[in-house]
């Protein structure tokens, strides 16, 4: 096996499938990327067991076959090598070592069984549509803040995604972790409608996007009960689904919320930064004191003082007054786009509804706290 690639194309590459390589491992093979070169170029795979990741590379081959190298070692010396450096890659017959040579520099990295790498298998994909990458990445950035971390209710461990039916349908997007809530709407692409509901894990979502970053057009996505492929550029991302099943996120969304209360969502933004800076660490608590067309915002802890600002908004409801943590609000006025956002209160201990001005297919829900 042999051949030269240059170091650019092997950095994107690397840098791709080496993200899904744990850093420590109790299975050996898991911590190699797999080589294989054809006549059609290089392609390299990497795999936690839950997450396949496969990019192509062009090259020029002087000898095909199959090899893996330590992902993270070979990432780092594609890292560390001058820009425009040629890479030549070469195993000899039998030889336990690969060599790497780059200008005056060489390096023989070991090498592990090629059979013994683990192949991540996506039989079985029934649906399969293809949608821009921007509006997918929009879909994940809108929702992946309110993915839940506590391991003990996995099925909120990932993004919820689901195709409505019907005229309009739309392919959605839902994150929640209890204490916040995030949904996210685009027009179904062809081939969406009917797909199975899905939870897409938290590191897979991760990887995707970083993925998307790197490219321009539509993505493939195929789907099935269990797995979900996404094609993106020369990148191929196989994963494994959540098995289980997503909570009935529409009893949480308040339907009879009537106290409008709209403000510039930049400034406001701020005004909940500069409060919480004496919040305690655990509540991150705030409290929202809501008057007509005035909203006052105060914090207050026994052991780092107290904070208050007055802000001019847009309110005609009930008086009232409601806390928060101040991160999750944070969170999710972080998702706004357009210059006003609209929240929609009933009263002190209900969910809120916040929209955003600049986005009707978006929409949040947060919880209060008692303060």
């Amino acid at each position: 096996m042999k051949f030269t690639i240059e170091r650019a194309h092997l950095l994107k590459a690397l840098s791709h499938v080496t993200s899904v390589v744990e850093r420590r491992n109790t299975i050996p093979i898991l911590s190699n990327v797999l080589l294989g070169v054809s006549a059609e170029g290089v392609s390299l795979a990497a795999t936690d067991l839950d997450i396949e990741v496969i990019e192509t590379a062009p090259a020029q081959v002087h000898a095909a076959g199959v090899a893996t190298l330590p992902a993270h070692t070979f990432y780092e010396i594609a890292r560390k090598l001058p820009d425009g450096a040629e890479v030549t890659v070469e195993r000899k017959t039998d030889d336990s070592q690969i060599i790497l040579h780059a200008g005056r520099a060489r390096f023989a990295l070991p090498t592990l069984p090629e059979d013994e790498f683990p192949a991540l298998s996506a039989d079985g994909l029934t649906h399969s549509f293809d949608m821009e990458a921007a509006e997918f990445a929009r879909l994940i950035d809108k929702t992946r803040f309110a993915v839940s971390s506590e391991e003990t209710r996995y099925y909120l461990n990932g993004v919820h995604m689901h195709a409505t039916e019907g005229e309009n349908a739309v392919l959605r997007t839902v994150a929640t972790d209890g204490h916040q809530l995030a949904l996210c709407d685009t027009p179904a692409p062809d081939g969406a409608q009917g797909m199975p509901a899905i939870i897409i894990p938290r590191k897979t979502i991760g990887e995707v996007r970083k993925l998307i970053d790197d490219v321009a057009g539509d993505i493939t996505v195929q789907v099935s009960d269990a797995k979900i492929r996404f094609t993106v550029g020369s990148a191929i991302l196989t994963s494994k689904l959540i098995d289980g099943t997503f909570p009935d996120y529409q009893r949480v969304i308040p339907k009879d919320n009537e106290n409008k209360l709209e403000l510039e969502n930049h400034s406001f933004k701020a005004s909940v930064d500069r409060v919480s800076t004496v919040s305690t660490e655990k509540s991150r608590s705030v409290k929202m004191i809501l008057e007509a067309d005035a909203l006052t915002l105060r914090v207050s802890n026994p052991e780092a003082g107290q904070g208050t600002e007055e802000i001019s908004v847009t309110y005609g409801g009930e008086p009232m007054e409601i806390g928060f943590n101040a991160k999750y609000l944070l969170n999710v006025l972080a998702q706004i786009d357009g210059t006003d956002v609209i929240f929609r209160l009933s009263n002190a201990n209900s969910p809120i509804l916040i929209e955003d001005a600049g986005d009707e297919h978006a929409l949040y829900v947060l919880m209060p706290l008692r303060v």
